[in-house]
């Protein structure tokens, strides 16, 4: 499959200014607490068959933002991502799969150096040069892992039953990439 138009091959940077990185779970089973990372770098290296491309990102766990300092504490905490000896995420990509107008990307998640395979259902939002001569693509993705999985396993009974936090994690990612100089 060819690139859309106007998008060019070569290693495009990840804009953390402009871009998310985003996620919800459940609390207490009645509400949904949403959060983000702040720290994160990522690469998008295009082939001119979108399918032969790769990305590859890191995401710094220290900058972990729920809004909440207790609960931002606790998290980066040796409970959840115990940030001292776990400094980060990491995704490395397999396979771009055409979906219709849309991809799944497929790879590698490793969060406190535990690797499990994600598929991210991602979206081209387009290209569109800034103000400053910038080419920019954005891209949303998302996904949903257990965090089980990658020991993230602290939880509470609550009194009249369930826990006080999900399994289940959703993940939204908005992207922006910013190509390579010409």
């Amino acid at each position: 499959m060819a690139l859309p138009a106007n998008v060019t091959t070569g290693t495009w940077t990840l804009d953390p200014s402009h871009s998310e990185i985003g996620f919800t779970v459940r609390h207490a089973g009645i509400s949904k607490v949403r959060g983000q990372f702040t720290d994160a770098a990522a690469t998008l290296d295009l082939s001119e068959n979108v399918t032969d491309s790769k990305v590859s990102a890191s995401i710094k766990t220290a900058s972990f933002d729920s809004g909440d300092a207790n609960r931002d504490g606790h998290v980066r905490g040796e409970d959840f991502f115990d940030v001292e000896k776990f400094p980060e995420i990491s995704f490395v990509s397999n396979t771009i799969v055409p979906k219709g107008d849309a991809y799944e990307l497929q790879g590698d998640l490793t969060i406190k150096g535990i690797t499990h395979p994600v598929a991210l259902e991602t979206e081209f939002n387009g290209v569109a040069v800034d103000p400053f001569g910038n080419t920019r693509a954005g891209l949303t993705a998302e996904t949903t892992i257990s965090r089980k999985d990658f020991g993230l396993t602290w939880n509470a009974v609550l009194e009249a039953g369930g826990v006080l936090v999900s399994d289940k994690v959703a993940i939204n990612l908005e992207l922006a990439f910013i190509a390579p100089a010409a």
